[in-house]
């Protein structure tokens, strides 16, 4: 068999095969013989027919298994002759086949380039302290007041600053063939930040039956990108206006709020998870930080593909957590190539650190035994609210161990790493 590869970068790989005629012949004989004990041609009895007659009649399909019989077959070979691990399934092309002649194809494939990490021990970090701002805990305090707060019908004065607006409000875009889009039950309340702009002031004063129309031009910036830059005008029938009332930061509060008994409890919780957040993002931030300096140390080019698989791993995350959130992924006005754009230089960065993380873990002996995935197994079927065994069954049959695997060998390589590290 003749097989020349070309190395056309560093991570793309070209291997042409030429298998000989004779093997294909005998590939071909062994299809038409299994074709012949079970196809039915006319004047001739079920597993009688001639193989001859087989291969004239069956022809195509007869050569398209042979190719799918023997392609799988010498690519494999060759992979494994010339140590080469592709990252993604060759890419199968130009196969020529044909009776008495050799069957030409190529194989295309990208493989992970050569890694030089240098030193990786005592690599020098810098850990963000873990403080609380001043006033931090009043602020959760806020918030949580805010979100107690009751609303009460106002009925002898107009709006103001802090009362919330109900009303039905039906928006039309100022643009050829725009379509009146109606909304019921709209509250609005007045003088916060994220409200549209203009409405405080077209709301401001009104009461209960009150009618506005008005318009509003929304900047090129705005967030919600099928409103950015436009002109929307807007008919409302105000339903009622309502106050709103904070609760008094007492013991009541406390327990109605949370599961500790007074505000004095309260407070310390607050400051507790606050203390625990502030050194898990400090842990985060040296965590970052030593993916970053193994990232730079990855001088050559990484394989599309893999980044192309961690764009798409960003992009489902992404639709996922909207989802989650109630929002109709289609419907949220994301031009979604060009998130993907914007996914493709962090994406390089992270594939750069994995695959340097991976050459530490094989340098270093670092691996996930059986005690590691059963944990894993273990947290992700108690996270599911599935049981270990129904977790187990679905891995194998997807063949999804080897990416729990990966997980837990690169966490044991950051862990090592950090335990090695100069952290100051």
């Amino acid at each position: 068999m003749k097989i020349e590869m070309t190395e056309v970068s560093e991570t793309q790989k070209q291997l042409s095969f030429e298998v000989p005629p004779d093997v294909v012949a005998a590939e071909i004989q062994k299809v038409a013989q299994g074709y012949s004990r079970s196809a039915r041609v006319p004047g001739f009895r079920q597993g009688k027919v001639p193989v001859s007659v087989v291969k004239q009649r069956y022809k195509d399909q007869i050569l398209s298994d042979v190719v799918n019989a023997i392609i799988p077959r010498v690519v494999d070979e060759a992979l494994r002759d010339r140590s080469l691990e592709p990252v993604t399934t060759p890419d199968i092309k130009d196969v020529v086949i044909e009776e008495g002649r050799p069957l030409t194809f190529l194989a295309e494939f990208e493989v992970v380039p050569p890694i030089e990490p240098g030193d990786y021990t005592g690599i020098s970090l810098t850990k963000p302290p873990a403080i609380l701002e001043v006033g931090a805990v009043d602020e959760v305090l806020e918030q949580l007041r805010q979100r107690a707060a009751k609303w009460h019908p106002v009925e002898d004065r107009p709006s103001g600053d802090g009362d919330a607006v109900l009303m039905d409000v039906t928006r039309t875009l100022q643009q050829e063939d725009a379509k009146p889009e109606p909304m019921e039950n709209v509250s609005i309340e007045l003088g916060a930040s994220g409200n549209p702009p203009g409405f405080d002031e077209h709301l401001a004063g009104v009461v209960a039956g009150d009618e506005r129309q008005f318009s509003v031009d929304y900047p090129a910036d705005h967030e919600v990108a099928e409103l950015a830059g436009t002109s929307v005008s807007y008919q409302v029938v105000v339903k009622g206006v309502r106050r709103k009332e904070l609760p008094e930061l007492t013991d009541e509060f406390a327990k109605e709020v949370s599961e500790v008994e007074t505000l004095d409890a309260l407070r310390e919780r607050i400051r507790h998870d606050l203390q625990h957040e502030a050194e898990h993002e400090s842990e985060h931030k040296v965590r970052h930080d030593l993916l970053q300096d193994l990232a730079s140390r990855m001088r050559a080019p990484v394989p599309v593909s893999l980044v192309e698989r961690e764009v798409d791993r960003r992009l489902e995350e992404f639709v996922r957590r909207l989802m989650d959130q109630g929002m109709d992924p289609m419907k949220a006005g994301i031009d979604w190539q060009e998130f993907r754009e914007r996914q493709k230089a962090p994406s390089e960065e992270t594939v750069k650190s994995t695959l340097v993380l991976d050459e530490i873990a094989r340098r270093e002996s670092l691996e996930a035994n059986d005690d590691d995935v059963s944990a894993e197994v273990e947290k992700f079927a108690e996270r599911t609210g599935r049981t270990a065994v129904a977790v187990r069954a679905r891995l194998e049959k997807e063949g999804g161990f080897s990416r729990i695997e990966s997980g837990i060998r690169r966490e044991k390589t950051v862990a090592w790493l950090l335990e090695k590290a100069k952290v100051s």
